[in-house]
């Protein structure tokens, strides 16, 4: 089926938009932020969270998602899907805890060798890139939502991704924490800004600019 990104804005601004921003950037830490994730993978997650019509349980469990999946047709998916992967993080999160960034960067380069966990880099990309149709992006996205997906998928929770349930079935609460934090705080790039206070001041050249606005 062929995508119509027009389509696509109509349905998210009626069904998606309160709870992931119109344009896919979203400003509530529960819910994950969907600007330029790969379409194939918003596909993948829409069809997961849809119940199959045999009566058994859809792929992933979620009431809200379940609910909303289900009232879409399957080109509503695809336009869906296509809309928030054309749509840019203008909005992304940030590391927010400068202790964690050393754990969360060796766990995400390196991954954690005495367990057998993988470097997250190896699949998603050093900068968060992912890879479309096999790899989300993960730069910029919420510590929280991140956080939860992990626990979700060691616990048994989320049970649409094999792979991933064994890696974080290896992993400890702490380790969660800080590779989801340090996720946040992707770019494009690949540079990790430092975490600083929400409440930082500007730099001198900033507020100068400012001024000559």
């Amino acid at each position: 089926m062929k995508p119509d990104l027009a389509a696509g804005q109509e349905t998210v601004e009626d069904v998606c938009a309160a709870c992931h921003g119109a344009d896919g950037n979203s400003t509530i830490s529960a819910n994950p932020k969907l600007a330029g994730q790969h379409a194939e993978y918003i596909r993948k997650q829409l069809q997961d969270f849809t119940p199959p019509e045999d009566g058994k349980p859809a792929r992933r469990a979620s009431a809200v998602m379940g609910a909303f999946a289900s009232s879409l047709e399957p080109q509503d998916i695809v336009n869906v899907a296509a809309y928030f992967a054309a749509q840019k993080l203008t909005a992304p999160a940030a590391a927010s805890n400068a202790e964690l960034v050393e754990l969360g960067q060796s766990i995400y380069r390196g991954g954690i060798a005495a367990k057998g966990v993988p470097a997250c880099a190896a699949c998603h990309g050093p900068a968060g890139d992912g890879m479309p149709a096999q790899y989300p992006q993960l730069r910029g996205q919420f510590a929280e939502y991140t956080t939860a997906q992990l626990v979700a998928f060691r616990d048994g929770a989320r049970k649409n991704n094999h792979p991933m349930a064994e890696i974080a079935l290896r992993m400890t609460d702490p380790e969660i924490k800080a590779v989801a934090d340090y996720i946040a705080g992707l770019r494009p790039e690949g540079g990790t800004p430092e975490a600083k206070p929400a409440d930082a001041p500007k730099p001198e050249a900033d507020k100068k600019d400012e001024a000559d606005e």
